[in-house]
């Protein structure tokens, strides 16, 4: 990439960020539905986004990374349009699941918590499903 499409692709990144950044400027506690907001626009939470929110909302970009990486519903790499949970609870153990799992990673060619290049399928392993039959 060019540097003027760096530049251009940052400039743009930052006009669709800004009227999400100016529902929450001034506001307090607003980490944790501002990064809701962004990954449900972006599809995840990208790096650029985080230091573009961090200089606009004088938030440090540690305290948004810390919040991102505690909670397990957001995402820091773009996740694909089908996500492959396989449940590693102890009933769907021993019934088989690392087997299954196994499967998965070899029809996908992916490893767990890994997204396919072309971003159809991420293969995400899960305490428990609480579908077990």
């Amino acid at each position: 990439m060019t540097l003027s499409a760096a530049t251009s692709a940052a400039s743009s990144l930052e006009e669709r960020l800004l009227p999400l950044i100016d529902r929450y400027r001034g506001k307090k506690g607003i980490t944790i539905p501002l990064l809701a907001d962004l990954q449900e626009m972006m599809g995840y939470i990208p790096p650029d986004a985080v230091y573009f929110i961090s200089r606009e909302l004088d938030i440090p970009p540690a305290e948004i990374y810390g919040v991102a990486t505690f909670y397990s519903q957001f995402h820091l790499k773009p996740r694909g349009r089908h996500i492959i949970r396989v449940c590693r609870g102890t009933a769907c153990h021993v019934r088989g699941s690392l087997k299954i799992l196994e499967r998965v990673k070899k029809i996908t060619g992916v490893d767990e918590n890994e997204t396919t290049e072309d971003l159809r399928f991420t293969v995400e392993p899960v305490a428990c499903l609480g579908a077990c039959g």
